[in-house]
Parts: structure tokens; sequence; C-alpha cells
């Protein structure tokens, strides 16, 4: 472990090096900084004589690389997709739950509170009713209007 002079003078040394040589690896800011901090931690943390600044700078050169390389292909950074990517993407929607969708969007809000988080959430009555600040009674009579309001609207018959 190396004294704390130490790891300042390299730091300061080879602090904009390290950061160029991440960002040209992974043109990523969050990235450069995670490998930068990486990077210095091995430096802090190895038992490595160098023999002159030539071969530490060589060091560093080789563990800044082979850190951004295990980034690059690590199982996260293959398996996930940038928020920016995904914002562009519209959300797949089931085309036959759309109008079911508008419907509950069209109901008065004291029935789009309670229809949406008894059947989107998943909450059950008495949950919804401590929730809503209301008496579970009346939770139950606002679900079976707004059934009946969302029947008219989509053309369900009674017996369903």
């Amino acid at each position: 472990m190396r004294s704390e002079t130490e790891i300042n003078r390299a730091v300061d040394e080879y602090a904009d090096m390290v950061r160029r040589l991440c960002m040209l690896h992974l043109k990523n800011y969050a990235d450069t900084e995670d490998i930068f901090q990486t990077v210095f931690l091995k430096y802090a943390l190895s038992s490595i004589e160098f023999e002159n600044k030539e071969h530490e700078k060589a060091w560093l050169i080789r563990i800044t690389i082979n850190a951004c390389k295990d980034l690059l292909k690590s199982f996260f950074r293959r398996n996930t997709v940038s928020i920016h990517q995904l914002i562009e993407q519209p959300a797949p929607q089931d085309q036959d739950y759309t109008d079911v969708l508008e419907a509950v969007l069209s109901l008065p809000k004291k029935y789009k509170d309670v229809v949406y988080l008894y059947y989107y959430e998943g909450y059950t009555a008495p949950q919804i009713s401590k929730i809503l600040g209301k008496n579970v009674n009346t939770i139950y009579t606002l679900l079976n209007r707004s059934k009946k309001i969302l029947k008219a609207q989509l053309g369900g018959s009674e017996y369903e």
C-alpha cells in the first residue's frame, strides 16, 4: 500500500492522461470517472516497485486500458440500453387494451384513482381506503360505479 503523498503525486501527475485514455475508449463522462477511481485505487493498493517514472506511467496506461476494456465487455454494459435511446422509442402498447385505457383515463378523478390502484397497481379495497383516506365501503361503491360506467362506454353486456 502506498503513502498518501505518493498517491497524491501520481494523481496530480497522471490524472489528465488517465481521463483522456478513458474518454478515448468509453466516450462517456460517468464511466470515465468510474474507471479513473478504479485505476488510482489499484495504484494505491498495489505493492509494485516501479523502476522509474516511465515504468510507472506505462503501468498506469496498461491498467487504464484494461479497465476500460473490462467495462466495455461486461455483462451489464452489453445488456443495457441508454436512457436516451429508451426515451426516443415509444412504449409498446397492446392494441387490444388501448380502448380500455382511454376509457379509464376518461373517468372522473374519484373513479380513475380507485380503478387505477385496484386494477393496475393491485391494491385491495382496504389498502386503497387507507391510501385515499376514504371508507372501505366507499371504495367498493366507487369500484362498482366505475365498472358500470366502463361497461357502458366499452359496450359490455350486463352478464359478462
